[in-house]
């Protein structure tokens, strides 16, 4: 059996042996090493070569991410930012996942011994998907102006005042929807998200994505009313589901019980755009581990709407777009940097 060589950074020692001691113990994984700032790290990489890193942020004498921005200009390879998770802190983390890092988690706490377990098979499966992805840089601009769905003009297109588009993701969903979501005018149908992200990063998530994007991004509010050049992204500890009323579309958010294992749940969200706005909505399913989603992108198919997942070449993890095409969910497969072409020719208005 070939195992997983895994590299830890950090400057506790502490953190480093606790890791160390929780990945250990699965047969499969290798700890080759540990380095307590970024430069010990350089050394061992070329030394030991490991198929994944775990990397803090917040180390002396060079930070994670200017060390992660160096190492995936220099040596592309997957890693795990495992850093003290707080509000403050939700921008840098958010920056290394723009990046290139697969996936993050919490440090450890040493004195929750009861969840000890949970987090090491969170750990143990973060660092099996990070072994299995290649980190794909985006193709070059002059590469994705080759393609035949290029919309050259898309603040002239007039769109069908109906239409709403769903995106749901996971494990590398927040450079993906991104990709995505930037792609489109201000005056584009709205958008609704349901991204798997911890609750203290939606908000900073949704602010990054504002600054990026023509349209208008926010974290979306219970009761808060969609409309057309506007983007509602689920809170991270609340379900987002469309609700019509008198012809108008609104956000209602709930603490539900979580779905596949989700809150918010991708597959909520798909469900209630099928049943409120059947064929005038394009669900849009992109990288993410797991099935979430997969069976509600079925629904909105078979309810008139578009459906359209996430390839296998372009997506950091090929599992919830993969579960969906088994089921016949996905009327396209689509590279990422075409999906915003072909979801704006899906939503233009239909002149008759």
């Amino acid at each position: 059996m070939k195992k997983i060589k895994v590299l830890i950074i950090d400057d506790s020692a502490l953190i480093r042996s606790l890791i160390a001691e929780i990945l250990s113990a699965f047969d499969d994984i290798q700890i080759v090493g540990a380095a307590e700032d970024p430069y010990d790290a350089r050394d061992q990489i070329k030394r030991l070569n490991p198929d994944v890193l775990t990397l803090d942020i917040e180390m002396p004498r060079m930070d994670g991410i200017t060390f992660l921005r160096n190492l995936m200009r220099l040596r592309p390879m997957p890693v795990i930012m495992i850093s003290t998770l707080t509000e403050a802190g939700a921008p840098a983390t958010l920056e290394a996942l723009e990046l290139g890092a697969i996936d993050f988690l919490a440090k450890p706490k040493m004195n929750v011994a009861q969840e000890m377990s949970k987090y090491a098979d969170e750990l143990y499966t973060k660092i099996k998907v990070a072994a299995a992805s290649v980190p794909r840089p985006l193709p070059e601009p002059e590469i994705q102006a080759q393609s035949h769905l290029k919309v050259t003009r898309p603040d002239t297109i007039k769109f069908n005042p109906l239409h709403l588009v769903a995106i749901g993701a996971s494990t590398g969903g927040t450079e993906a929807i991104k990709e995505v979501i930037t792609r489109f005018p201000a005056h584009f149908p709205p958008i609704v998200i349901a991204q798997h992200i911890p609750p203290i990063f939606s908000s900073s998530y949704a602010m990054r994505m504002d600054n990026a994007c023509k349209m208008k991004v926010y974290e979306a509010e219970h009761e808060q009313r969609i409309e057309k050049g506007c983007i509602y992204i689920a809170p991270g500890n609340d379900h987002l589901t469309v609700k019509k009323v008198d012809g108008l579309l609104y956000c209602q958010l709930s603490r539900n019980d979580p779905v596949n294992r989700h809150r918010p749940s991708v597959e909520l969200l798909f469900n209630s755009v099928a049943e409120e706005i059947g064929k005038h909505a394009t669900g849009i399913l992109l990288t993410g581990m797991g099935n979430d989603g997969a069976k509600g992108l079925l629904n909105m198919r078979q309810a008139g709407g578009n459906t359209i997942c996430q390839d296998q070449q372009t997506s950091v993890v090929w599992g919830m777009p993969k579960a969906a095409v088994d089921m016949e969910a996905a009327q396209k497969i689509l590279p990422l940097f075409n999906i915003a072409d072909v979801a704006m020719r899906l939503a233009m208005k239909k002149d008759r």
